[in-house]
């Protein structure tokens, strides 16, 4: 990645001196990076924390978003938003207009049509971020140049782990002045997903469902908070967890493990967020195709770069290809 140069911190002084009070502060929200990929999306564990809230519109065309570390000054409808991290699905089914989104976003053939136009960025581009005027800059908490990112516009980062994901959208709901829109459908998505879970769970009884991931060198089971259908899986529809997975899962959320072992860690089920551009041949060796799951065809592949979000995007996502892939509809 560059860093700053000269000519952009001449600019930085620019913007400053338009922007004066705009400069916006550090909110609290959850949000994580895969294990394997430091881009892509895990959602929060369930944890309580106060809530935000927004003050009405002041006549300045603001409103007052109240972060974790205090009130943030914003937009009371951005026209040009820039996500660092996480959470463009978010604002995207909230229907506000996106100018530069992280390179993971971007790379999602899922959202492919909506970001066609829209840059990618990282927290070390700040000339880029000025050229692109953003009136509102959202991230996680571990982005870059936070300090630089506020004098270029508002800027509200989120903590991992400080809400669940439904939680999740309703904090950018608030944040966007869309709060109304964000209940809706959060109340819309976890009908459907409770329904599609009842009908699962009379399908298949108490049996036990993994959901697994490959890198170049080793495979990972999830828990139940970190995107790919997890939290659908786990949380929503109330599925059961290999024991072996629950009790490796417990100090991070998610586990590594080799090809040997992978057998003790998948379930009668197994969702497979299978990536094509790592090397997938251990799906031929014996190891793998004597898992019961390989033999019953219960293993279900997905393409990983479409499923790392918990984003309202994504979740409909999930939910669709989870409830065609074990109940066939």
């Amino acid at each position: 990645m560059k860093k700053l140069c000269f000519p952009v911190l001449i600019l930085l002084a620019l913007v400053v001196s338009a922007c004066g009070s705009n400069a916006g502060n550090s909110g609290g929200a959850a949000a994580s990076s895969s294990p394997s990929a430091s881009g892509a999306l895990a959602s929060a564990a369930p944890e309580s924390t106060a809530a935000a809230e927004t003050s009405p519109a002041s006549a300045s065309g603001t409103i007052t978003y109240q972060s974790q570390n205090g009130p943030v000054e914003v937009p009371a409808h951005p026209q040009r938003v820039i996500v660092l991290s996480s959470f463009a699905g978010n604002v995207m089914a909230l229907g506000v207009n996106l100018v530069g989104v992280d390179s993971w976003s971007k790379m999602n053939p899922n959202f492919a049509e909506k970001l066609n136009n829209v840059e990618a960025v990282s927290d070390e581009d700040l000339e880029k971020i000025i050229e692109l005027k953003p009136d509102l800059i959202i991230g996680l908490d571990n982005v870059k140049n936070v300090d630089k990112l506020k004098q270029i516009a508002p800027t509200v980062v989120y903590t991992y782990a400080k809400v669940d994901y439904l939680t999740q959208h309703l904090e950018i709901g608030k944040l966007l002045n869309k709060e109304k829109e964000a209940q809706a459908w959060v109340d819309d998505f976890k009908a459907r997903m409770e329904k599609a879970g009842e009908e699962i769970r009379t399908k298949i009884g108490d049996k036990t469902i993994s959901v697994t991931e490959n890198d170049a060198k080793q495979f990972y089971v999830f828990g139940d908070h970190w995107g790919r259908g997890t939290e659908i899986l786990y949380q929503g529809m109330k599925l059961n967890m290999p024991p072996k997975v629950k009790d490796a899962v417990a100090k991070d959320g998610w586990y590594a493990l080799s090809l040997e072992v992978m057998p003790e860690y998948m379930g009668d089920y197994v969702i497979f967020s299978r990536s094509s551009a790592m090397d997938n041949a251990f799906q031929q060796t014996a190891t793998y195709k004597n898992i019961p799951a390989v033999k019953n065809n219960r293993v279900y592949e997905v393409n990983a770069m479409s499923f790392y979000f918990n984003d309202p995007l994504t979740l409909d996502y999930q939910l669709s290809f989870i409830s065609k892939s074990i109940l066939g509809k």
